[in-house]
């Protein structure tokens, strides 16, 4: 679990980052001085990212000192060119260097940008953060998960029935929902919120493209997250809920749909809620595991009290006994008469 060390970027660094994104700088590395995120070294592009990577990225590892790196790469997304984050911490640095580097992460890649950052490699030996290391890394990301025995012959089953292999990013439509695929960034910011560098990560869906794009990554407090709900606009929310329950801490990953009911059109309704089911299956696969899944339609819903009564809703041990009606109203007392 990461805790933020409240380190932030000093003056220049953020100046730096307003203008290194112009398709001009190629890398540059980042150091923590005086409890300062400080610009230490920068390079300009000079050819391809492949043939810069070696050249630049080498000469700027400290054997025994933890940095970071952000290295552009060639391609664009919507918001400008994509970059890959290189956290080196070598095994050799000492042991509060690497927990106060490892802490600070999310706070860098807060302020850089998150959007932009394609991929992320981390580094404890010189050949993890080569160019030979950063294509090894892909191909280990790109990797399908081992399946079990069970889910083994699930899928076989699956072709001998259907004769076709469907999966997530196929955006088939099925009983079980409609899966839009996700952006990298997206798989990003899950993997990091399972490694808890976030405890907050909020995802929409881009209705043309028909996929699911990354809005925010942060660490937020239960307090702050109802101002994080769209009162025009339907998002799916992921929230790392830290509570203690009879005596023990726990943290709880809680998938938030919020639709503010008719303020939507009918086709972003329909839509939200059929992937809903698919994204939950996407993030299970991505190693993050959702101990509850909950819907809403007002922020004013998402108290601390609420998140707690939904993971552990109290059982009603007094049943209330069964209440006899009442009988017929009394006509009054009877009446006596004498034998005549």
């Amino acid at each position: 679990m990461s805790h933020q060390t409240g380190i932030k970027a000093n003056e220049e660094l953020k100046k730096f980052f307003s203008k290194c994104k112009d398709g001009k700088v190629r890398v540059f590395k980042v150091s923590i001085e005086s409890e300062q995120l400080v610009l230490k070294d920068q390079h300009n592009e000079k050819h391809n990212w492949e043939k810069d990577y070696d050249k630049y990225v080498i000469p700027l590892i400290e054997e025994n000192q933890p940095c970071y790196i952000l290295y552009r790469l060639d391609n664009k997304n919507s918001l400008g060119y994509e970059w890959l984050f290189i956290s080196w911490s070598p095994d050799s640095a000492a042991v509060r260097q690497k927990m106060l580097y490892a802490s600070t992460k999310a706070t860098l890649k807060q302020e850089f940008g998150t959007s932009q950052i394609k991929d992320e490699l981390h580094g404890t030996s010189l050949s993890d953060v080569t160019l030979m290391g950063y294509k090894k890394h892909k191909k280990s990301v790109a990797a399908p998960a081992p399946l079990s025995m069970r889910e083994e012959e699930m899928q076989e089953l699956r072709k001998t029935e259907v004769n076709t292999e469907i999966s997530i990013s196929t955006k088939q439509q099925t009983l079980g929902g409609v899966a839009f695929p996700l952006t990298e960034a997206v798989k990003q910011a899950i993997a990091d919120m399972a490694r808890g560098s976030y405890n907050y990560l909020q995802l929409r869906i881009d209705i043309p493209e028909e996929t699911i794009h990354l809005v925010c990554a942060e660490n937020i407090s239960i307090e702050k997250l109802p101002s994080k709900i769209p009162s025009d606009m339907g998002r799916y929310h992921l929230y790392k809920f830290k509570h203690t329950y009879e005596g023990d801490y726990i943290e709880s990953i809680v998938f938030i749909y919020s639709m503010p009911g008719y303020n939507c059109a009918v086709k972003e309704r329909m839509l939200y809620s059929s992937c809903k089911n698919p994204l939950t299956v996407s993030i299970a696969n991505l190693g993050l595991d959702i101990n509850k899944k909950i819907e809403i339609d007002t922020a004013a819903e998402l108290t601390e009290q609420f998140l707690y009564e939904e993971l552990h809703p109290t059982n009603n041990l007094h049943k209330p006994k069964f209440a006899k009606p009442k009988g017929p109203p009394s006509r009054g007392p009877k009446r006596l008469t004498k034998n005549q």
